[in-house]
C-alpha cells in the first residue's frame, strides 16, 4: 500500500495556480478551458462524506492540518487536480437568522489547503433525504442537510421508509422525507423565532452569505481556483402531482437554479458556473424520471452535473464489470450536455468497498470517462470516444473506519466502520496507525495517466491501466486495450504494459499540453513515441519533457510543446511504462511511430 506521512510543514507552493476555467465549445462538444485556452480535463475526489457527520462538525475535516494532510495524500498519490468539497446548509445556518462565520472561517482555511496545492474547487451544498433532523434515534436511516429549525417549523409525519432494502428509497417512499423536499422546491413559507419565512428563500439568503463571504476571505488566487458552485445535491421531487419528472425539473428544478444563479452573479461569482443536477434517479436504471431534456439549452453559465452509480449491480445484478459495460451510460451524459449546449460534468461515481466487483468496476467507470467505447475497439473508431469526461470519484474520507457518530444522536447507536453513515463504506482511502494516508484500491485505479490540459482540442484517448480485479494486489490481470494485429510493433512495445494514445489538433497559442504521469511511469522508465519525437526516458527539457506536478512532492507531469503549432495540426503521442520488461530499442520506437503515424493520419486526416 502507498503512504504518505502526515504534513507537518507548508506545502510544496503550486508555482502555478491553475486558474479559472471557463466552457467553451469545441468542434465535437462543450468543454472546459484555462486562461492559456487548453482544454482541461479535471479529475479527482469528493471531500468529503464526513461532512454528513456532527462529530465533524459538519465539515469534510476536523482540523485545518487534517486538511493539509489529505490534500498532499491526495495530490502525490493519484495526481488529482480537481476536488468536490462539500459544505452543509445546517453548518452555516444553525438559526433562521443567523450565519455561522466561524463554521465559513473552518471551511475557507480548509479549501485553501487545497488550492495551495494546486487543486480546483468545486463547492457542493450537500444533502441526503432532506436532513437529519427528520429522522428519531430508532430510525434505521439518517439524512443531512436543512438544519432543525426548518424542520421543526414544518411539523412533517414520523418516518418510516417502509421495506427499503437500499436507503435511496426514502426518497421514494418516506412521507417525511417527501413532503420536506415538497414544502422546498415550493417555497413554503414557515413561522420561525425570526417570523415567517420561505424555505427556498433563506437557503438563498444563506447562500449569498456563504459566497460572499469565500469571495471575501479568500485571496485572489485561491478563489481563481474556485471551479463553481453545485447548488443542491441529488435533487428528489417530493412529488410530482400527477406530472411527469421532465415537467418538474422544467418547473420546479429549473426555476430554483436560476435563482442560485442569480444569487451567484450577487455574490462575486458572475464568472463562475453553477453545476446544475438533474432528478437524482435520472440514469440509475431504476425510477428513472427526468435528466433535463425539456429544459431548453444551459448555456455557458451553467453545466449539465450527473452522478453515475450502477443501480442494477448495487441492487440486483450479481455479474462482475467489463470491458466496455459502462460505455453507454457515460455516452448518455456526453451526448445530454451536447443538447443542452454546455459541458459535462460526473460529481459523483463509485461503488462500496466491501464488495469484491469493485475494482473492475472503478476501473470500467473510469474506461468509461476517458473514452466510451470498449477497448477491443477503440483502435478501430477512436473518433467514437467521445470526450474525455471530467468527473470526481466518491469519496476521500481520512477517518474511513474510524469514526464514533451517533447516529441520530442516539448513544446506543455509535458508527465506527467505514463512512459511519447509512451502512456506506465507499472511502478509496484509510489512515494507517502511524499517521499516513493509505490507498484502498489498486493504485493503479486511482492514480491514473489523463490529459489534464490540451493545447488545442482533444481528439482521442484512451489508457491502459492494467489494474487487477481485486483488492491488495490480488486477482486477474487482463487488458482491455487491446492493439489489433495490423499494428505489431505498437502490439509489441506495449504488451504487458500500462500505456496511453493522446491524439489531439493543435493550437498556435504555444502552450504545453499536460498530461498527469502515474507514479507507475518513472521518468527513466518512460517511453513516448509521439510525432515530436520518440524516446525512452523523459529529459527535464525540450519539446517532450518531464516536470513536478505543481503542488506535490513527487508526482509528474509529462510536457508536449510542437514546434511551429498550428490549428491545423494533428499530433499523436503514446506512452508507455517501460520500466518492466524487456529493454526499449531506438529501432523499436521508430517502427511504432510509423504505425502510429499511418494510424492518425488514417483516422484524423490533418487540415
Amino acid at each position: 500500500m502507498a503512504a504518505v506521512p502526515a504534513v507537518t510543514a507548508s506545502p510544496a507552493m503550486a508555482a502555478d495556480p491553475p486558474g479559472a476555467v471557463v466552457v467553451s465549445p469545441d468542434e465535437r462538444a462543450w468543454v472546459f478551458r484555462d486562461g492559456e485556452g487548453r482544454e482541461v480535463t479535471l479529475r479527482g475526489f469528493n471531500v468529503s462524506g464526513s461532512t454528513k457527520l456532527y462529530e465533524n462538525d459538519l465539515l469534510p475535516f476536523r482540523t485545518t492540518a487534517d486538511a493539509a494532510k489529505s490534500a498532499q495524500a491526495m495530490r502525490d498519490l493519484t495526481g488529482a487536480n480537481a476536488i468536490r468539497f462539500l459544505i452543509s446548509w445546517e453548518g452555516v445556518q444553525p438559526a433562521p437568522d443567523r450565519i455561522d462565520h466561524a463554521y465559513l472561517d473552518k471551511a475557507t482555511a480548509q479549501i485553501k489547503e487545497f488550492t495551495d496545492r494546486g487543486f480546483r474547487v468545486l463547492l457542493d451544498y450537500h444533502q441526503d433525504l432532506y436532513s437529519s433532523h427528520l429522522f428519531h434515534q430508532g430510525s434505521w436511516y439518517t439524512g443531512d442537510g436543512a438544519p432543525k429549525w426548518v424542520i421543526e417549523a414544518g411539523n412533517y409525519p414520523r418516518e418510516s421508509c417502509g421495506i427499503c432494502l437500499l436507503w435511496g428509497q426514502n426518497m421514494m417512499t418516506n412521507a417525511a422525507v417527501r413532503e420536506a423536499a415538497y414544502d422546498f422546491w415550493r417555497n413554503r413559507v414557515l413561522d420561525t423565532s425570526a417570523g415567517r419565512i420561505g424555505v427556498q428563500d433563506a437557503f438563498l439568503t444563506q447562500a449569498k452569505a456563504t459566497m460572499t463571504h469565500l469571495e471575501r476571505e479568500l485571496p485572489r488566487r485561491a478563489f481563481d481556483s474556485i471551479l463553481g458552485f453545485d447548488p443542491f445535491n441529488e435533487p428528489f421531487d417530493g412529488g410530482l402531482d400527477g406530472g411527469s419528472g421532465l415537467d418538474w425539473e422544467k418547473n420546479h428544478l429549473m426555476p430554483f437554479y436560476h435563482r442560485f444563479r442569480a444569487a451567484m452573479d450577487e455574490s462575486g461569482w458572475a464568472g463562475k458556473p453553477a453545476f446544475v443536477e438533474p432528478l437524482v434517479f435520472w440514469n440509475t436504471g431504476f425510477f428513472e424520471q427526468g435528466g433535463m431534456s425539456s429544459v431548453g439549452r444551459l448555456g455557458t453559465r451553467m453545466v449539465f452535473n450527473s452522478h453515475y452509480y450502477d443501480g442494477a449491480r448495487i441492487s440486483l445484478d450479481p455479474s462482475p464489470a467489463s470491458d466496455g459495460v459502462y460505455g453507454a451510460p457515460m455516452n448518455e451524459i456526453r451526448q445530454r450536455a451536447r443538447d443542452l449546449g454546455t459541458a459535462p460534468f460526473v460529481s459523483e461515481f463509485g461503488n462500496k468497498l466491501d464488495d469484491d466487483r469493485t475494482p473492475w468496476m472503478i476501473r470500467a467507470m473510469y474506461q468509461a470517462m476517458d473514452y466510451g467505447v470498449p477497448g477491443g475497439s477503440w483502435w478501430d473508431r477512436p473518433s467514437d470516444g467521445g470526450a474525455v469526461l471530467s468527473a470526481i470519484q466518491w469519496h476521500w474520507d481520512v477517518y474511513s473506519g474510524r469514526h464514533h457518530e451517533p447516529m441520530n444522536g442516539n448513544p446506543r447507536k455509535v458508527q465506527t466502520d467505514g463512512d459511519a453513515w447509512n451502512d456506506e463504506d465507499h472511502s478509496v482511502v484509510a489512515v494507517d496507525d502511524g499517521g499516513g494516508v493509505t490507498l484502498r484500491l489498486d493504485r493503479r485505479v486511482l492514480d491514473r495517466l489523463y490529459p489534464a490540459a490540451v493545447n488545442g482540442g482533444t481528439l482521442a484517448f484512451a489508457f491502459e491501466d492494467l489494474a487487477r480485479s481485486g483488492y491488495g494486489g490480488a486477482g486477474r490481470q487482463q487488458p482491455w486495450l487491446t492493439v489489433p494485429s495490423s499494428m505489431p510493433n505498437v502490439a509489441a512495445l506495449v504488451q504487458n504494459r500500462q500505456f496511453g494514445v493522446l491524439v489531439w489538433r493543435g493550437s498556435a497559442t504555444g502552450a504545453p499540453t499536460d498530461l498527469h504521469l502515474p507514479a507507475s511511469f518513472a521518468p527513466a522508465g518512460t517511453a513516448v513515441v509521439s510525432d515530436l519525437g520518440a524516446l525512452n526516458g523523459l529529459p527535464g527539457s525540450g519539446p517532450i519533457r518531464v516536470t513536478r506536478e505543481p503542488g506535490s512532492s513527487s508526482a509528474h507531469r509529462l510536457q508536449l510543446s510542437p514546434a511551429g503549432d498550428s490549428a491545423d495540426a494533428v499530433h499523436f503521442a503514446l506512452m508507455a511504462n517501460t520500466g518492466t520488461g524487456s529493454p526499449v530499442t531506438a529501432d523499436q520506437l521508430a517502427a511504432a511511430r510509423a504505425e502510429l503515424s499511418a494510424w492518425t493520419a488514417r483516422h484524423f486526416p490533418a487540415g
